[in-house]
């Protein structure tokens, strides 16, 4: 395990029971409304969907709510035991890690995942593994934050530094922590793969990207397209 996944799964252990509530309010209410913009990128026909990063299951149980059949990865113990509340027995749960998925070739019909890249060592060799597991011709599927432009930068660069780390010390330790990591990673990620570069990792793993969505000023981002 790389230092990088070693930090992520320390950082996000002791969050499961929180996690749902906390995160949306240090979101202002975006996150779940990003979590069904990114759910309703995948086609509406059914099918079964890979939900990469599921956490506490919101989205695998927006997919399952949508009628598409759902199996759910998380490397995290704690995290996988709050979906597993929320979702019982109607998705399929394995603890594994992202980067080498345990199924074959052409699996599933479509994949999501949400605020993954950032906690890998290699987002284009991660992305090549997702897309692995993915027939031809299935929809691919990502929810990330992203860095707001223009006037509304310094606000977000504000939050970041001031506003995040406060609210995460109020809360608890282990938020505070998660609130001083947040905006330095979301930063560097997007100086390191800009929206050009986004596309252009997407196109090497083998997904044409169909869209790219800034949402909520651009807070959120939903990328998606097609398995050549």
């Amino acid at each position: 395990m790389s230092e990088r996944t070693r930090h992520a799964r320390a950082l996000f252990a002791p969050l499961g029971p929180t996690y749902d509530r906390v995160g949306a309010i240090l979101s202002f209410g975006q996150d779940p409304r990003w979590r069904r913009f990114l759910v309703s990128r995948i086609p509406a026909t059914g099918g079964h969907v890979l939900d990469v990063a599921t956490g506490t299951g919101l989205v695998a149980a927006e997919l399952l709510r949508r009628g598409h059949e759902v199996t759910g990865v998380d490397q995290s113990p704690g995290m996988l035991a709050v979906a597993r509340e929320r979702l019982g027995d109607r998705a399929t749960l394995v603890e594994a890690s992202a980067e080498v998925l345990p199924f074959p070739d052409a699996t599933f019909d479509h994949l999501t995942f949400t605020y993954l890249l950032r906690y890998v060592d290699d987002p284009g060799a991660t992305l090549t593994e997702l897309v692995r597991v993915v027939r031809p011709g299935g929809t691919v599927a990502m929810l990330e934050f992203g860095v707001p432009r223009g006037m509304w930068r310094p606000l977000w660069d504000l939050y970041c530094a001031v506003g995040l780390p406060l609210a995460g010390r109020a809360i608890s330790p282990a938020w505070r922590d998660v609130g001083r990591f947040l905006g330095p990673s979301i930063r560097a990620f997007h100086a390191r793969y800009p929206e050009p570069a986004l596309r252009g990792l997407w196109r090497d793993a083998g997904v044409e990207p169909a869209g790219l969505r800034r949402l909520s000023l651009g807070g959120g981002i939903v990328m998606w397209g097609l398995r050549s």
